[in-house]
C-alpha cells in the first residue's frame, strides 16, 4: 500500500512538472540557505562549549562610576578582586587570573617567531579550563616563576619536532626582552576556533611579581586595575543571587570611592556568553556579536517558512485540478484517511528531493560561504554543542519535520474534504476561506520580503555612514611598523627613535613619520584621577591617554585648534620630568574650562603630577563609530615597545618596504619587521557589522526570490483558470494592456498591503539594531518608499512573464480549451 502511495505520488509529480520544479527549487534554496545559516549559527553558540566546567566558569566584569556617570565598562580589573570572592564567599570554589602579554617574540638559539599571543596564568588556569596538555602535569606546570607552556603548533615551529613533545620538557626559551629564560613545562593542544581566550603560549603569573623587575600590584591589590578574572561557582549556584551580595563587596574594600577614587560596581557574566555578548572595554577575548547570529537565525526562519507557504499555496491553489481524482477516489471506495496519506506522501517526495537538492546546493558553495565568513565551516557544524546544549540541532529536526507535516497535511486536508458527488457534478468551486488563506499567505511573503528589503538598505547605509564619517584624522597608506620589543630602553633610545624616523623620511616613497604608545583603533589607557590644578583635591575625572611623537598630530592631520604642537624639548627619556600635555577639545568640555585658548598655559593635576596645557585638538574617533568620543590627553612619550607609523605612496611598495626594513635593520638588530596597514586594522573594528550586511544581503536575495517563484506559480495558476474569460476579452477588444492589468493588479494589491504591514516593523527593528551606535543615519522615508517600488517592480515583473505571454496568445485558440 506504501509503495503505491508513493508511486502515484511521483506519476502526480512528474505529470505536473513546472509545478513540480517550481514547489522543489523553492524548498531547496530555502533549506540550503537555512542549513548555511545555521552552520555559521552553531558555530557561534558552541564558543567555550568544550569546556567540562563551562556551566560553573564566570568572569568578573567590573563597571566604574564617577559623578554618577559610568567611565568604566570593562572586563579589566584589579588582581586581589578573584581571591577575594574566594575568601568571601563560599560558593566561588576556585579563581584565577589572567594578564595578556600582548604578542611576544620568542627566540631559542638563532630562531626568533613573533606575534605570538601570551598569557600570564595561574595554575587553577589549567584546572578550571579544559586546555588538555600533550605534556607536562598540569597540576605543576604554572607554579614556578619563568615557566611556560607552549601550544602544539607553536613548539613545532621552534624545535621542528613531530609528536615529541615529553624531549622539549625543560629546555628553554627568551620571551621579548626578558634577560632570564622561561622553562618550558609543559605542551598543549592547540586552542580551538571557538575558544574566546586565543593564545600561542602560557606563562606562569608569578613571574609577573617576583624577580629582578617585580610587578607588586599583580600579587594582590586593589588599585591597579589591570587584570583579568575568571571564577568557578558551585554546581547549580545562582549567580544572580551572589551578584546582589557584590555591593556590600564593593562597599568593604573599596569604602566607596576611597581606595580607588571611583565607585566600583562588579558583576558575573557566564563563560558560554563572553563570545557573543561583549559590549566590554579592554576585552582580551574573541568576540561576536549576539545581533548578528539572532538576526540571522530569524532571516533562516523566514526564508524556510515562505519556501513552505509557496507549497501550501500551489497545492491549495491546484485543489480544482484535482477535484475530479479525488472525487473518482472516493467513488471507488478510497477513504479521507488514504487519501490524506497519499497527499502527505507527495509532500514527503517533494521536501526529501528538495532537501537532497539542498545538499548538493550546501556541497558546492560551501567554499564561497566559508570566504564570505572567514570559517572553515561544514554540515558537522549543525551537531556542535551549542549555549543550550544540542538545541540547535533538536530545533533544526523538529522544524523540518514539522514543515514536512504542516505543508503537507492542509493541502492533505483541503484535497481529501472534497464532497465527490458535487465535483462529478462539476458544481465544485473553491472556497472563500481558501481564497482568502492564499492571500494572507501571499500577503505574509511580501511582507517579510519588504522588511528584508528595508533591513538590507538601513544596514547598507549605515556601513557606507561610518566609511564615509570625518574621523578628525587621516590614515590613507599608513603603514604600521611594529615597534623594536628587544631593545632595551635606556637614556639613547629616544635620540635612536628620532634618528630612524629621520632616515626613514628621506626614503622617497615616504611623506612623514612618527610613534606613539597607541594607534588609531587601540583601546588607550586612562588616568582617572584628573582635575584642573585650581579645582578642589577631592574633585576626580577620567581622561584617556596616549604618548606621541612631536610628529604624530601633523602626520595624522589632526587639527590643533589652540596652542602649540610638541616640540623636541619637551621630550625627555626620564618620565619624572615631563610636563607638557596637548589635550582635546572633550577635555576642555570635561574640566570645564571657557575655551581652548583659556586652557592653553594652564594646569591639569593627575594623581599628584602636574602638567601644563601647550596646545588643544579637535575631537577624533579613537574607535569605531560605536562609541562615542572621550576625553583624550597626549603625553610626550615613548617606550621600545611603540610601533612607528609610516605615510607612504601606493605605487612600488614593494620597493618601499624593502628601504624600511634595510633601516629598521640598521638602527634596531636583532629585532623582526613586522608592518601592517592601519586602515585594514581600524576597519576590523566593523567586522561583525559588515558581516552581518552582506549575509543580510545576500540572504534577503534568496527570499525575495523564493517569494517570486511562489507568484509566478500562482500566476501559472490564476492565468490557466482565466484562460477562456482572456479570449472572450480579447475577441471584445481588450489590448494587452488591458489584460495584463487584469491579470497583475490583485497581486499587486496584495504586495502593496504587504508593505503597509512591513514598514513600521522594519522600522522598529532597524531602529534597535542602530541603537547600538553612538554615531548613526537617521532611517529616511525614501527607504520605505524605494523598498516599496522595488517590491512592487520585482512583483510586476514576475507575473508580467506569464500575464504578457497570455495576453498576446491568439484568443481563438483560448477560447477551444472549453
Amino acid at each position: 500500500m506504501i509503495k503505491n502511495y508513493f508511486k502515484t505520488a511521483w506519476r502526480n509529480l512528474w505529470k505536473n512538472k513546472t509545478f513540480s520544479f517550481i514547489n522543489i527549487s523553492g524548498l531547496a534554496i530555502g533549506m540550503a540557505a537555512c542549513l548555511l545559516i545555521l552552520q555559521y549559527i552553531s558555530f557561534e553558540l558552541s564558543y567555550d562549549q568544550f569546556n567540562k566546567n563551562a556551566g560553573d566558569i564566570y568572569r568578573v566584569y567590573n563597571d566604574r562610576y564617577q559623578h554618577g556617570k559610568l567611565i568604566q565598562h570593562g572586563t579589566i580589573t584589579y588582581s586581589a578582586i578573584g581571591k577575594a570572592m574566594q575568601d568571601d564567599y563560599p560558593e566561588v570554589v576556585n579563581h584565577t587570573r589572567v594578564e595578556p602579554n600582548g604578542k611576544e617574540i620568542v627566540t631559542y638559539n638563532t630562531k626568533k617567531i613573533g606575534e605570538q599571543n601570551v598569557f600570564a596564568v595561574e595554575n587553577s588556569f589549567l584546572t578550571m579550563f579544559s586546555y588538555p596538555l600533550l605534556a607536562g602535569n598540569p597540576a605543576t606546570a604554572m607554579r614556578e616563576p619563568h615557566t611556560t607552556i607552549l601550544s602544539e603548533i607553536l613548539a613545532k615551529k621552534i624545535f621542528d619536532v613531530n609528536n615529541n613533545f615529553e624531549s622539549l620538557l625543560g629546555k628553554a626559551i627568551i620571551i621579548g626582552d626578558d634577560s632570564v629564560p622561561f622553562k618550558i613545562t609543559g605542551i598543549c593542544k592547540n586552542v580551538p576556533e571557538n575558544s574566546h581566550l586565543q593564545f600561542d603560549f602560557l606563562i606562569s603569573y608569578i613571574t609577573l611579581y617576583t624577580g629582578a623587575h617585580p610587578w607588586k600590584q599583580a600579587d594582590y591589590d586593589f588599585t591597579d586595575s589591570d587584570f583579568w578574572h575568571y571564577i568557578q561557582l558551585k554546581h547549580g549556584t545562582d549567580y544572580k543571587a551572589l551578584e546582589a551580595k557584590f555591593a556590600a563587596f564593593s562597599q568593604r574594600h573599596f569604602q566607596g570611592n576611597k581606595v580607588s577614587g571611583s565607585d566600583e560596581k562588579f558583576y558575573l557574566q557566564p563563560l558560554s556568553k563572553a563570545h557573543l555578548y561583549s559590549d566590554f572595554e579592554y576585552e582580551i577575548g574573541k568576540t561576536g556579536s549576539a545581533t548578528v547570529v539572532w538576526g540571522l537565525l530569524i532571516i533562516a526562519m523566514l526564508i524556510i517558512i515562505i519556501a513552505w507557504v509557496n507549497y501550501i499555496n500551489l497545492a491549495t491553489a491546484k485543489s480544482m485540478e484535482r477535484a475530479k481524482e479525488v472525487g473518482v477516489r472516493k467513488v471507488s471506495g478510497a477513504t479521507r484517511q488514504q487519501l490524506i496519506k497519499q497527499f502527505l506522501s507527495e509532500s514527503l517526495i517533494i521536501n526529501i528531493i528538495a532537501l537532497l537538492v539542498a545538499l548538493l546546493i550546501v556541497f558546492l558553495v560551501q567554499t564561497g560561504f566559508n570566504g564570505l565568513i572567514h570559517h572553515q565551516l561544514s554540515l558537522s557544524y549543525l551537531f556542535q554543542k551549542g549555549l543550550n546544549g544540542y538545541s540547535i540541532t533538536a530545533s533544526l529536526i523538529a522544524l523540518i519535520i514539522a514543515g514536512i507535516f504542516v505543508s503537507g497535511f492542509y493541502p492533505s486536508f483541503v484535497l481529501s474534504s472534497f464532497r465527490p458527488i458535487l465535483v462529478l457534478k462539476g458544481k465544485y468551486t473553491t472556497s472563500n476561506t481558501g481564497i482568502i488563506l492564499r492571500k494572507a499567505l501571499v500577503i505574509g511573503q511580501f511582507a517579510v520580503t519588504v522588511a528584508l528589503i528595508i533591513g538590507s538598505f538601513v544596514v547598507y547605509k549605515q556601513i557606507q555612514y561610518v566609511n564615509d564619517q570625518n574621523l578628525g584624522f587621516n590614515m590613507s597608506q599608513m603603514l604600521i611598523i611594529k615597534g623594536p620589543q628587544l631593545t632595551s630602553w635606556d637614556s639613547a633610545f629616544i635620540g635612536k627613535q628620532n634618528a630612524f624616523v629621520a632616515e626613514i623620511r628621506q626614503i622617497p616613497k615616504v611623506s612623514g613619520a612618527a610613534n606613539s604608545w597607541r594607534l588609531p583603533g587601540d583601546e588607550l589607557g586612562r588616568n582617572f584621577d584628573v582635575r584642573r590644578s585650581d579645582a578642589p583635591a577631592e574633585t576626580h575625572f577620567t581622561v584617556r591617554n596616549n604618548g606621541v611623537s612631536q610628529d604624530f598630530i601633523d602626520l595624522y592631520k589632526m587639527k590643533l585648534v589652540a596652542g602649540r604642537n610638541f616640540t623636541v624639548t619637551d621630550y625627555n627619556p626620564d618620565w619624572d620630568k615631563l610636563h607638557n600635555i596637548i589635550v582635546n577639545q572633550s577635555v576642555i568640555k570635561l574640566l570645564g574650562f571657557k575655551s581652548a585658548n583659556d586652557a592653553v598655559g594652564k594646569q591639569v593635576t593627575t594623581g599628584d603630577r602636574k602638567y601644563d596645557v601647550v596646545g588643544v585638538v579637535a575631537d577624533f574617533h579613537q574607535k569605531s563609530l560605536r562609541y562615542p568620543i572621550e576625553p583624550t590627553m597626549f603625553f610626550p612619550g615613548s617606550s621600545t615597545w611603540s610601533p612607528f607609523s609610516v605615510k607612504v605612496d601606493p605605487h612600488d611598495l614593494s620597493s618601499t618596504i624593502a628601504s624600511l626594513k634595510k633601516k629598521y635593520d640598521s638602527f634596531f638588530p636583532g629585532n623582526l619587521f613586522d608592518y601592517y596597514f592601519l586602515d585594514e586594522k581600524f576597519n576590523e573594528q566593523y567586522s561583525n557589522d559588515r558581516l552581518f550586511g552582506k549575509v543580510f544581503a545576500i540572504f534577503s536575495g534568496f527570499a525575495i526570490f523564493i517569494a517570486c517563484l511562489g507568484l509566478l506559480g500562482l500566476s501559472l495558476f490564476a492565468t490557466a483558470q482565466r484562460t477562456k474569460e482572456i479570449g472572450v476579452r480579447k475577441v471584445l477588444g481588450a489590448s494587452v494592456t488591458n489584460i495584463v492589468v487584469l491579470l497583475s493588479k490583485d497581486f499587486i494589491r496584495l504586495v502593496i498591503i504587504a508593505f503597509v504591514i512591513a514598514s513600521p516593523v522594519a522600522w522598529y527593528v532597524m531602529h534597535n539594531w542602530l541603537r547600538d551606535f553612538a554615531y548613526r543615519i537617521n532611517i529616511s522615508w525614501w527607504v520605505f518608499l524605494a523598498a516599496g517600488l522595488l517590491a512592487v517592480i520585482i512583483a510586476l515583473g514576475t507575473i508580467s512573464f506569464q500575464a504578457i505571454r497570455v495576453a498576446i496568445a491568439n484568443p481563438v485558440k483560448s477560447l477551444r480549451t472549453e
